[in-house]
């Protein structure tokens, strides 16, 4: 595909969009940890109560994600990013009017399942509105905002606002605002697939040689959108792969998302100002991983950038375990943990895993990655890291954490290179783009 036959005004808008639609999606998603305290003695709940909310919001994500992934493409990517991009802003102002933990899961439950169907859909959006070779940062930019707007910016947002606000009900309310004007914005903007140039997948086609299958009506690539299934996707090598690597990804950055800031005051003693700085780090080191790792990746490959990113990652949490309690030094290892984690979950979760399958099947393939690891990472993680602290010391996740990396890297040490510039030749057993296995 020419950089000439792509609207190039139109990439740009695009990604912003669905850059602060994400955003939104991350602030939402966690802006109720800094509200916590504050809901607490109101409520009657304790930290076992956080953890379940959260992992409830987690768990229903997950499901969204894998069965409404490949919705738009048969109900349109407007519909779903404007319909999921409004009920998840309901919702958040609906947790302002919670009255005790059932209602919180509720409705904390019914936001998962929104933003799980706007996430891939997103994803999907962004990657056909991008020249081949601007997708990789594009997508890594319209994944950096979570964990900008969601770790690194929403506990100042949230904290200040309850300076000027009555109480922590109308913290939550204002969340719908954004929500509104963002919504207005996508629905006037975002095109349908069929309205864009065709998307430029990096998976090859038959060898040499060997006669390409007759097309037939059960092949993924030829079945119609409503049909396309989970089970296609998980027939290419890559995709499996993504989903084993993002579940380890996912493993480290949740359990250090939840179970950070009890460390730092109870292990490492450390106050709660200070607590607060350290912690930041993970959200800013996200935010600039997302950026960084992805759009270098256009440049020297997908996976030797995501080898180092992780490698880089795993020696950093390592030097985290053994350090002491000094914060610039803390809030560095921890920047640069998150900088390698993040940018490889952006990078996996959105140009690996759309490069890998054909058009008709990225946004089935991009739910069902986001979904299966947001169940284990975001759900199932922050349960064992809540179990491994109560019975054996919170100094125990980090290992949990490390160990996530570790299980990261040896899967995405096995992908097949999908960068549009450096793809790999087709590997044995590897499923090319008509929907068959490749001899």
């Amino acid at each position: 595909m020419k950089p000439r036959e792509y609207d190039i005004r139109y990439e740009r808008s695009a990604v912003l969009l669905l850059s602060l639609g994400f955003g939104l999606v991350g602030l939402d998603r966690w802006i109720i940890s800094p509200l916590f305290p504050s809901m607490m003695e109101e409520l009657g709940l304790d930290y076992q109560d956080l953890g379940n909310i959260i992992g409830a919001l987690g768990l229903a994500w997950g499901c969204a994600s894998l069965l409404i992934g490949g919705v738009s493409d048969r109900l349109g990517r407007r519909r779903i990013l404007v319909g999921s991009l409004l009920l998840f802003s309901v919702c958040s102002l609906l947790t302002g009017f919670a009255t005790g933990l059932i209602s919180l899961i509720l409705i904390r439950v019914v936001m998962g399942i929104t933003e799980g169907a706007f996430s891939p859909t997103a994803v999907t959006a962004t990657a056909e509105a991008s020249r081949p070779q601007r997708r990789g940062l594009n997508m890594g930019t319209q994944q950096s905002t979570f964990a900008l707007f969601g770790i690194g910016l929403g506990p100042i947002i949230a904290t200040q606002l309850l300076l000027v606000l009555p109480s922590w009900h109308w913290v939550f309310g204002l969340m719908l605002l954004p929500g509104l004007v963002l919504a207005y914005f996508i629905l006037r903007t975002i095109r349908e697939p069929h309205q864009l140039p065709a998307f430029e997948s990096a998976v090859p086609a038959a060898p040499s040689g060997v006669p390409a299958p007759d097309p037939s009506p059960e092949s993924p690539s030829t079945r119609p959108a409503n049909r396309v299934r989970c089970l296609d996707v998980l027939r290419y090598r890559n995709i499996r792969l993504a989903i084993l690597a993002l579940c380890g990804a996912m493993t480290c950055i949740f359990v250090l998302s939840a179970m950070m800031p009890s460390y730092l005051v109870d292990h490492q003693g450390l106050g709660t100002s200070q607590m607060g700085i350290i912690a930041s780090g993970i959200g800013f080191g996200a935010f600039a991983g997302q950026l960084a790792i992805p759009g270098l990746s256009d440049r020297f490959g997908r996976k030797p950038v995501a080898v180092v990113a992780l490698v880089t990652a795993m020696c950093m949490l390592i030097a985290f375990i053994l350090q002491g309690p000094v914060v610039p030094v803390l809030f560095l290892l921890l920047f640069f943990v998150a900088f390698g984690a993040n940018g490889c979950l952006a990078l996996l979760a959105g140009a690996v895993t759309v490069e890998s399958v054909p058009a008709n099947l990225m946004a089935a393939a991009a739910g069902t990655v986001m979904g299966l690891s947001e169940i284990f990472g975001g759900g199932v993680a922050p349960s064992l890291a809540g179990f491994l602290a109560q019975n054996y010391g919170i100094q125990h996740v980090l290992y949990l954490a490390l160990g996530g990396l570790l299980v990261c890297l040896v899967a995405t040490s096995l992908l097949r290179e999908t960068a549009p510039t450096r793809a790999d030749s087709p590997a044995k057993g590897d499923v090319g783009i008509t929907g068959t296995v490749e001899p």
